[in-house]
Order: C-alpha cells, then sequence, then structure tokens
C-alpha cells in the first residue's frame, strides 16, 4: 500500500488520524487479562493473548473510521516472543479490517543490516529457493536517518518496489529533541538539514497526490517548526505523534496540513487506548469508549482545516 492509498484512505473515512496501538498491560481491561490467565496461566502466553484481545477489540471499534492503525513496535518486543506473536496477529487482523499498517520501529542501520530491516518490515526475503514470509511487514515503517543516506536508501528502494512509506525522524514530540535536532550547522538547525535529505530521498518517489515515498515525522509539540517544516518540504507526508496525552491540540497540528487539507496523519496512542479509563465503568465498553474519543479527535482536527 502506497503513500496514495493511505491518502485514499483518509479521503475516504473524511479523517487524517492514526490510532497508535501501544499496549502496556495496564491499559488492557481486567476482564481481558483474567480471561487471558485464565486459559494460559501466569505465562508469557497470556500476555500476547490479552495484548491481541485488546488490540482487536479497538480495530473493531475504530476501522469504518480512522484510515490506519500505528502499533510500536518497542510495546511487543517488552513481552517475548508471545508479543512479538500478538504484533504479527495484530498487523494481519488491521489489513484484514481494511486499516492502513504504520508500524512504529525506528529502524536504522547501514548497508547489508538496513537492507534486512528494510526486507523484514518492508519487503520480501527470500532464503535460499524459500519465500519467507515476514509477519510484521507492514505498509510504512518510522526510520531514523542519523546514519545517513546509506542508511536510508535501501527503504527507499523497497518503498518503490513494494509500494510502501517511511517516516523519517525530523522534528520529534519529546521535550529534550532540542539537544540535538535545533543545535546549528552552518546558520542552520538540524532538523532542517534533516527536512533537506528527506526532500532528496523522495525524489522520484511521488504519487498521484504529488507526496513522495518518504515521509517525516514532525511532533504537534512544536508547532511553529511544524509551519516552518510544512513550507520546506512540500511532498513529505507528515506523520504527527504528541496530540492529546503529549499536549498536542487541533489548532497546534493544522499546520501541517496543506490548502487542501491533505499532506499530514495525526497520532494518537493513550487518548484513543486509555479512554476507556475516563469513562464510569468504561472497563467493558473499551471499544465504544475509543470510537467515542477517535471521533472527538477527529472534529477537534477538522475545524481547523
Amino acid at each position: 500500500m502506497s503513500i496514495d492509498t493511505l491518502i485514499t484512505k483518509i479521503q475516504e473515512k473524511k479523517n487524517p488520524t492514526v490510532a497508535g496501538l501501544d499496549p502496556r498491560w495496564e491499559y488492557v481491561p481486567k476482564h481481558i487479562c483474567e480471561a487471558a490467565i485464565h486459559e494460559h496461566g501466569l505465562t508469557n502466553k497470556a500476555v500476547g493473548a490479552a495484548l491481541l484481545a485488546f488490540n482487536k477489540g479497538l480495530i473493531d471499534a475504530l476501522c469504518d473510521i480512522v484510515p490506519a492503525v500505528k502499533p510500536q513496535s518497542a510495546y511487543y518486543e517488552l513481552y517475548g516472543l508471545s508479543g512479538l506473536s500478538a504484533l504479527a496477529e495484530t498487523i494481519r487482523y488491521a489489513h484484514e479490517k481494511g486499516m492502513y499498517v504504520i508500524l512504529d520501529g525506528k529502524r536504522n542501520d547501514i548497508g547489508k543490516t538496513a537492507e534486512a530491516y528494510a526486507g523484514a518490515y518492508l519487503g520480501k526475503t527470500m532464503a535460499g529457493e524459500i519465500p519467507v514470509e515476514n509477519e510484521l511487514a507492514s505498509d510504512g515503517l518510522t526510520v531514523n536517518g542519523y546514519l545517513g543516506t546509506d542508511g536510508i536508501m535501501p527503504f527507499v528502494k523497497d518503498c518503490k518496489e513494494y509500494g510502501k512509506t517511511i517516516f523519517a525522524l525530523v522534528k520529534t514530540s519529546n521535550a529534550s529533541s532540542g539537544e540535538l535536532q535545533d543545535l546549528e550547522v552552518d546558520g542552520e538547525p538540524i532538523y532542517r538539514k534533516m527536512a533537506a535529505l528527506v526532500n532528496r530521498w523522495g525524489e522520484g518517489t511521488e504519487g498521484k497526490f504529488g507526496y513522495t515515498a518518504v515521509g517525516a515525522v514532525v511532533g504537534a509539540t512544536y508547532p511553529e517548526q511544524i509551519s516552518e517544516l510544512r513550507a520546506v518540504m512540500p511532498k513529505a507526508y507528515f506523520l504527527v505523534p504528541g496530540y492529546g496525552a503529549q499536549g498536542g491540540g487541533g489548532s497546534d497540528v493544522a499546520r501541517a496540513f496543506d490548502k487542501n487539507g491533505l499532506g499530514a496523519i495525526i497520532n494518537s496512542s493513550r487518548g484513543i487506548m486509555c479512554a476507556w479509563q475516563k469513562v464510569p465503568g468504561g472497563e467493558e465498553a473499551f471499544g465504544e469508549a475509543a470510537r467515542a474519543e477517535a471521533i472527538r479527535m477527529r472534529d477537534d482536527i477538522l475545524q481547523y482545516i
């Protein structure tokens, strides 16, 4: 699924948002955890089963109104092989429900290792004559460009070959991002240097909407930089974290969009996943709570773009 596919899904649902699926154990409703423990005992399998059941419930509640999900791989790696199995099944289930999947892995390396990461998450892999099924292959992947061009081009190659998208870290939403990203080199902050690289890496991958296969991660918590980067990266689709729990709001993220209301997809993870915790008796109705929050978020953003 290319960036055009994501944009088409956004247009169809009239919703430029993505639901982050970062399920820590404490985010999962108690009855789901208890059911998994009853079936599998106090084992890793119980953890993986609970994560997957929670994710499936969220996907069922969101798939007709939200175009994409963004599982963060760390929250699955944390729980070992059972967690990774839950991640693979979450990706498969989201695809089954017609959703675009962005894996938030922030991968980077060089040479053959970068090729291996790209093959694992975006492309296809052969082991001699054996076609390997990459259960973690997604439609998009977050990448870290700190190693430079030779760490990114293997991902770009697979994006071209398989119709995928990458989102390179440019200006992240965390409080200490400025320690490196705001440092000036030749009179220009490093995040602007990275923006220039994103433009270069995306050359020749433009889709029918004018956006390239190389997008950018730009945090909602820095609205001034959003405006600046939107101007200097006109062909890069923005993945915008930091909405909701990290403090970003609709008026902040509106700066990420172009004049046609395209150009960005806004992420909320805890705000949607944990919406049930703010509703009296919301545990059993966690899907309905997530859906209500997703609709509120959509409407908050659409009023500004």
